[in-house]
């Protein structure tokens, strides 16, 4: 199995978690030509990443590949049997890729100081703490970890690092905190989190 992939991206991290939590081994390269290259597109007409690739087939979107990781390989489970439980952990999920991730991603054009929209960042920051407020009315205790769960630590780790970055601060929820740190005990997120905060941090260190 290959996964084509970038240290720091994120949805390809959340990929990796779900790998990880299945049990799977799994080949890495990053995208040839590099992200966005021509070459790159050659291969992957869309030119997402992540893109996996397994006896030939070839499919390039993060939750696509997920869901099909979930069939191809349904021990252990990431979905709930029951229906509701389901469609929840499916909510959580995208509640995360919709609202969440989005308003994050928008500050990544002004990591840079120089030409950094000052006002562009505040809007981001305050959908982020709006986003996080929904979720914190969301999230609870009672289902497992699922693949709903899977983007969560990583994009709340983005906020984290990105905040003394970029000079603001977003305290969470103290539901939301309660979750991130249910999730840390996760081994899969644990071993994912202690190969990615690095990446992380030296992608903004070289971008700074």
């Amino acid at each position: 199995m290959l996964i084509y992939a970038i240290p720091p991206s994120l949805y390809c991290a959340k990929l990796r978690i779900v790998l990880r939590a299945k049990g799977l081994a799994w080949r890495e390269e990053p995208p040839p030509g590099g992200y966005g290259s021509a070459e790159y597109k050659r291969v992957v007409p869309s030119g997402n990443l992540p893109a996996l690739v397994e006896d030939g087939f070839l499919l390039a979107d993060g939750e696509a590949i997920a869901e099909y990781l979930e069939e191809r390989f349904p021990e252990p489970a990431l979905m709930p049997v029951d229906l509701r439980e389901r469609a929840r952990m499916r909510e959580r999920g995208r509640f995360h890729d919709t609202r969440l991730e989005p308003a994050v991603r928008r500050l990544f054009p002004h990591i840079e100081r120089e030409g950094r929209d000052a006002g562009v960042v505040r809007q981001a920051v305050v959908e982020i703490e709006a986003r996080l407020g929904q979720f914190a009315r969301m999230v609870g205790d009672d289902l497992p970890f699922g693949l709903g769960d899977c983007g969560w630590p990583i994009t709340l780790l983005w906020i984290e690092l990105l905040g003394p970055v970029m000079g603001f601060s977003v305290t969470l929820p103290a539901e939301v905190a309660a979750y991130r740190d249910r999730l840390a005990d996760v081994p899969w997120v644990a071993a994912e989190l202690a190969a990615y905060r690095p990446a992380v941090e030296a992608f903004l260190a070289s971008e700074r």
